[in-house]
């Protein structure tokens, strides 16, 4: 049970880094993004916006910047540590 919840903190892990990293691809390709780029980009904000929006809503404002994947990678880090604990 302790691996199968370790392994779901890490998928989302990776798709807070996926959707950092989507973030500033998109933005590289400006006007027209490949089709499936953009799938992809829609899959991993359908499923981290959940988690990251509250917490954006929470955090003051830092001149457009968005410390909610920051806050997200902490907290996800300092529960896989409880989770390990659990052992």
């Amino acid at each position: 049970m302790v691996g199968i919840i370790n392994g779901i903190l890490f998928l989302f892990t990776l798709a807070i880094f996926a959707r950092v990293i989507l973030s500033f691809v998109m933005q590289l390709s400006a006007g027209r993004p490949h089709p499936v780029l953009v799938s992809i980009n829609l899959l991993v904000n359908q499923i981290t916006e959940p988690v990251l929006g509250p917490i954006r809503k929470s955090l003051p404002s830092f001149g457009g910047f968005d410390f909610s994947p920051m806050v997200v990678l902490i907290i996800l880090i300092l529960l896989r540590k409880v989770v390990d604990a659990a052992l």
